[in-house]
């Protein structure tokens, strides 16, 4: 995946331009759900897994353990790339809670998002078979984009 731009720290999140695909558009030229889920996955990987990242080494192993969405607006093929904010609403032993906001390209990054979503992501030890404590340099990093309002998704 070749991303827009490699994202930038915000006071709402960090945000990244992920570019939408031919493939992503459902018969209505809409970004179709299973792919929006995608594409906000794809959001997060510049944002958590790369090298450099405190939270790098959750690339090794970090599961989806809840996942929400909510469409408040269409977003057409035609509108991408589109930009997605990301923030933290909870940071616990072993996982955290990231709130997402995605917009148009077009629009203004105080424009109501056209999809809200959260997933709760839980660190693992693939080789155990089993959760692990996130490291102090993986929690402060989250912390720093803590966001006490949510996303309402």
């Amino acid at each position: 995946m070749l991303y827009e731009d490699e994202g930038v720290r915000t006071d709402a999140g960090y945000v990244v331009k992920v570019p939408v695909r031919w493939s992503d558009m459902d018969v209505f030229a809409h970004i179709n759900h299973a792919r929006m889920v995608t594409l906000i996955e794809e959001a997060r990987i510049p944002w958590l897994f790369y090298d450099g990242r405190p939270t790098a080494d959750l690339r090794r192993g970090c599961v989806v353990a809840d996942l929400h969405v909510k469409y408040r607006q269409q977003v057409r093929h035609d509108e991408g790339p589109i930009v997605v904010t990301m923030f933290v609403e909870k940071v616990r032993a072993v996982d955290f809670v990231v709130g997402y906001e995605v917009r148009p390209d077009a629009a203004s990054p105080t424009d109501k998002p056209a999809v809200t979503a959260t997933t709760q992501l839980v660190a693992f030890d693939v080789d155990a078979q089993r959760l692990r404590r996130l490291t102090p340099d993986e929690r402060e990093y989250l912390e720093s984009f803590r966001r006490t309002s949510g996303t309402g998704a």
